[in-house]
């Protein structure tokens, strides 16, 4: 029987990197989409023969849509009509109806997006529109076409004058510059990024509990583990510590591994940290490190490298970025202080690192020595939990990281 590759995501075809007729196999790259955030590879999923292309290059590709058919040599492949429409406004097909948010009239679904077909985004995007204050009249809210054509943006200030004077050789509000200026458009990654971080933001009632750690053990800790492993050629980093002691921390108040949908929360059994990359041209993607409560140090060390050189080289993969529970972002290696992150909505929090670094402490006899101190602060979702559990989650959380040898599994590494 034929096999129907799907996306997983919303995106852009940009290529195909195989073509009809070709055998492949079902590990094979065979596209390349610009999904948001990311150009995520397609695999095959499929051993076969590529019967069919169901789209071209340069086509918006709605989520669930069939992009190509893979089975026997000579094997008819099935009919469009039986599958889900490939690009354009066919992509507009029902939906289960998902909770509304707190937004002025968008529907969002299950994993926090805004229910739109792609052209309604593209739209929406050509003429400036923020799709979190469009009403959706398609199946389950959906933003359509039509209504992208008939929205009527309501002013949420009053209107800028159209010049103003101008002081200390600034530009007059309300004129563009007409020179010693770079007008650049907004990419695709950094519309998605300023859509998510205003909706989140807008939307999201944030708290914040900042704790100070001394990682002085967690980075004696890390000596010792990476010397014992050097021979494998396998590096524990200091984030893949963190990463694991925020997932037994998230196991001990599993409260804050739940996402909020507006009329009900939905509490993962899994828990799989998303983990902010910084990409080159002022990019950033969240990668996942699934199941990073039960997976061994080892094996996290060599899956999260591997999946950050694919995003840092823009061949991401569906399974990389999906499914996250939680979200950590390190701006450790940046010598930061002291910084809080936004919420990755629905997510109920996200946890922000700073720098370790050398400073006066108190020692245990009264006296003043050095040590080696590093805040975490974290941001909760405040419709999701309170400050005494955010209190009890990072006290947990400094814990773990002060007495390390509880992140490891004692059967190895």
């Amino acid at each position: 029987m034929a096999y129907e590759v799907k996306l997983t995501t919303d995106g852009l075809l940009i290529n195909w990197l195989r073509e009809v007729g070709e055998n492949v196999s079902a590990s094979d790259v065979i596209a390349e989409v610009e999904a948001d955030k990311a150009t995520v590879e397609i695999e095959a999923g499929s051993d076969g023969t590529l019967l069919e292309l169901r789209a071209e290059p340069g086509d918006e590709i709605g989520e669930g849509s069939v992009i190509a058919v893979i089975g026997a040599s000579g094997e008819a492949a099935p009919s469009e009509a039986d599958s889900a429409p490939a690009a354009g406004e066919a992509a507009e097909t029902p939906s289960a109806p998902a909770p509304a948010t707190e937004t002025n009239g968008a529907a969002m679904t299950e994993d926090g997006r805004i229910k739109a077909s792609p052209l309604a985004r593209r739209m929406a995007a050509d003429k400036g529109i923020d799709l979190s204050r469009v009403q959706g009249s398609g199946p389950g809210g959906r933003i359509v076409k039509s209504d992208i054509e008939n929205f009527a943006e309501k002013p949420m200030l009053p209107p800028m004058p159209a010049s103003a004077p101008a002081t200390g050789g600034q530009a007059t509000w309300g004129k563009l510059p007409e020179e010693d200026v770079d007008v650049m458009p907004l990419s695709r990654m950094r519309r998605a990024i300023a859509d998510g971080t205003v909706r989140s933001k807008s939307n999201t009632p944030h708290f914040y509990v900042t704790v100070e750690a001394d990682v002085e053990p967690l980075l004696a800790l890390r000596k010792e583990i990476n010397g014992a492993l050097a021979e494998e050629g396998i590096k524990i980093s200091v984030n893949d510590l963190l990463i694991k002691a925020l997932a037994l921390s998230l196991r001990v108040f599993p409260n804050l591994n739940t996402h909020y949908y507006g009329d009900r929360l939905v509490q993962h059994q899994r828990v799989n940290i998303g983990v902010s990359v910084a990409l080159p041209d002022n990019g950033l993607v969240n990668v996942v490190c699934h199941d990073a409560d039960s997976v061994s140090l080892r094996e996290m060390a060599v899956n999260n490298k591997a999946m950050y050189e694919r995003a840092r080289s823009g061949k991401i993969k569906p399974d990389d970025i999906r499914g996250a529970t939680f979200t950590i972002s390190n701006l450790g290696p940046f010598n930061v202080k002291d910084f809080s992150a936004i919420i990755s909505s629905p997510e109920a929090g996200i946890l922000a690192v700073s720098s370790a670094q050398r400073v006066p402490v108190v020692l245990e006899d009264g006296t003043l020595g050095a040590g080696t101190r590093m805040n975490m602060t974290l941001s909760v979702d405040h419709r999701v939990s309170n400050g005494a559990e955010g209190a009890g989650f990072m006290n947990h959380l400094r814990e773990l990281v002060e007495n390390p040898l509880r992140l490891l599994d004692l059967r190895g590494v």
